[in-house]
């Protein structure tokens, strides 16, 4: 390139900068939409995740028992951690008389039969 006349080679240059210039930005928006559709996924598996646990309320009052709730229940908006399928046969163990939320029914993804029933 150096035995070109220096005219020439700035021509070139500028076309070559110009091109790793489109190149560069081509690259940062690809790299930008990995990275949202890899946060997507991210998020899409936390809530399948979510979407298949439980969660445990604590009892109200001393002698009571605890509650069990689907992890998306809205009569208990406490998200502290959640329980999947193993924890929740622990946690039935351990209260034998856990009770359960008749409203998110969370015996029916355990495969239990209804409470009283």
């Amino acid at each position: 390139m150096s035995d070109r006349p220096r005219a020439e080679r700035i021509v070139l240059l500028e076309g070559l900068r110009d091109w790793l210039t489109y190149q560069l930005r081509q690259t940062e928006r690809t790299l930008e939409q990995l990275k949202r559709e890899e946060e997507e996924e991210r998020r899409r598996l936390e809530a399948e995740r979510i979407a298949q646990s439980w969660k445990l309320q604590p009892a109200r009052v001393e002698g009571a028992e605890p509650m069990l709730h689907r992890a998306d229940c809205r009569l208990y908006k406490v998200q502290l951690g959640y329980l999947d399928r193993e924890h929740v046969t622990v946690a039935l163990e351990e209260f034998p008389r856990l009770e359960m939320c008749a409203i998110c029914a969370p015996w029916a993804a355990l495969g239990l039969p209804a409470p009283g029933g």
